[in-house]
């Protein structure tokens, strides 16, 4: 049986925990950013397999924008940030104060904006973990790319060789008035490091 299937409610209530504490940080850093309040949110947050993450953005051939990174120290791991790409272009709009549905290819402008707040939003999470577990998490410089899932995936967890099937989810909503824009972002460890994360919280796994 998969480790991800033995969670109990207190393991996924630190989840909730993490991601909330990572939303606050990022929120405040939204604003400074843009000059502007920007509601978020944690629906859920849980365990996934690959097919299960795969599922979740829409299939291979689903077109996301990602920022993903390499996670060194005491937790090694991949970290994805991803949005599928009407999500992409409504974001560019909401932080550039354009009206909805006015963007529809990224330009360079989109994309520094898009990586921007992937940036933020990781780091926020990472901040998160490591101020609640006290592990040393060492992140690598960002990457950002626009691509069928099938191709971030390969590129950024193939070449790495994961097979880990226990992947963090936080799901992530941005508001601004009626708007809403969903995000997701994943750390896939290298086996044991859930271990490592869960039994620095006073759990095991």
């Amino acid at each position: 049986m998969s480790e991800h299937r033995q969670l109990t409610e207190t393991h996924l209530d630190v989840l909730k925990e993490i991601g909330n504490i990572g939303l606050g940080n990022a929120a405040t850093a939204l604003a400074t950013m843009v000059n502007k309040r920007i509601d978020m949110a944690v629906p859920q947050s849980k365990f996934l397999s690959m097919d299960e993450l795969m599922d979740i953005i829409g299939g291979l051939e689903e077109v996301v924008s990602c920022v993903s990174l390499r996670l060194e120290g005491d937790v090694p791991g991949q970290i994805l940030f991803l949005f599928n790409i009407k999500s992409t272009f409504n974001l560019v709009d909401m932080l550039m104060g354009m009206e909805q549905g006015t963007t529809q290819e990224l330009d360079e402008m989109g994309e520094s904006v898009v990586k921007e707040i992937g940036n933020v939003l990781t780091g926020s999470f990472l901040s998160a973990i490591g101020t609640m577990t006290g592990l040393n998490l060492i992140p690598t410089v960002p990457m950002f790319a626009t691509d069928m899932l099938g191709a971030v995936l390969s590129t950024s967890l193939v070449a790495g060789g994961y097979v880990e099937e226990n992947i963090l989810m936080i799901e992530t909503l941005l508001f601004e008035d009626q708007e809403q824009i969903k995000g997701h972002f994943f750390l896939i460890t290298e086996q044991d490091s859930l271990k490592t994360l869960f039994s620095s919280l006073g759990l095991t796994l």
